[in-house]
């Protein structure tokens, strides 16, 4: 059985735990680094914030190039081709700025923030579990990002959605602090979503879940799926529902072949 005990392997007290006070010096080292590099990435974000804001508006320019001139309102100009997006505070400006700087600051920080985690955790693991260090971080971003992705090229048919319900007689007329929320949830949504699977997996290799368990609950996972996407996906749109389910019912069956291919190995191994 697996004892568990947090933090680093280094100055662990004689009978193999950490006192409570080795644990928050631990756990304020990697607060500290985790913090860092989400600061050096708002400051990069930052020097970019032209290039990152035109890139977030993207989605929204190719739908009012392929609409009629007047489908987007006032929030888009024609001769130019530009999104005009609209600030009702003196302050909205400088705020949004920051606030993109510190959510893209996460996204570049992130394999820094799994990494730290991961290392926080790692001592209360067996060695051979220890191995899977480059994996679920490797893992975690790499899903994250996809889910990310697809949040992103589905924002196009998700404002479409949202625009279309508003009325013909309602004219667009958007601020930059509800795009910037609006793009930032789908994003952070569909990336917490893909990255589910990485912690069932998790929950497999320290016993907590068996994959017995979580194949003879496939139906109720399948339901809770699509429940789950309802909930987080911000613009409750169909195809963005569909895009972040699917995939996340996909990743769920994966996650138990990963468990059933470990836990054989173990028996192996015992044997």
């Amino acid at each position: 059985m697996t004892r568990f005990s947090f933090g680093s392997t280094k100055d662990i007290a004689p009978e193999g735990q950490m006192s409570l006070m080795e644990h928050l010096a631990e756990l304020r080292m990697r607060i500290i680094r985790g913090g860092l590099a989400v600061v050096l990435g708002s400051i990069l974000v930052i020097a970019f914030y032209d290039t990152v804001m035109g890139w977030l508006l993207k989605p929204y320019a190719d739908l009012c190039r392929r609409q009629p001139p007047d489908y987007c309102g006032r929030s888009f100009d024609p001769e130019t081709g530009k999104v005009l997006l609209f600030n009702s505070d003196p302050i909205e400006g400088l705020s949004t700025r920051l606030r993109i700087g510190f959510y893209g600051g996460i996204v570049l920080a992130l394999p820094v923030l799994l990494w730290q985690l991961w290392k926080f955790i790692v001592p209360a693991l067996h060695k051979t579990e220890r191995g899977y260090t480059v994996g679920f971080v490797g893992s975690s971003v790499v899903l994250f990002a996809t889910g990310g992705f697809i949040a992103f090229t589905t924002l196009e048919r998700a404002l479409e959605f949202l625009i279309s319900w508003a009325g013909e007689d309602v004219d667009p007329l958007f601020q930059v602090q509800a795009y910037v929320r609006l793009v930032t949830l789908m994003v952070v949504a569909f990336g917490v979503g893909f990255t589910i699977p990485v912690l069932l997996v998790f929950l497999q290799l320290i016993g907590v879940l068996t994959p017995q368990v979580l194949l003879g609950a496939w139906r109720y996972a399948i339901v809770g799926t699509f429940f789950v996407a309802a909930a987080i996906t911000p613009s409750g749109d169909p195809i963005s529902l569909m895009a972040l389910s699917v995939p996340m019912v996909v990743l769920y069956f994966v996650a138990i072949l990963i468990g059933r291919f470990v836990q054989r190995r173990r028996r192996r191994a015992e044997a």
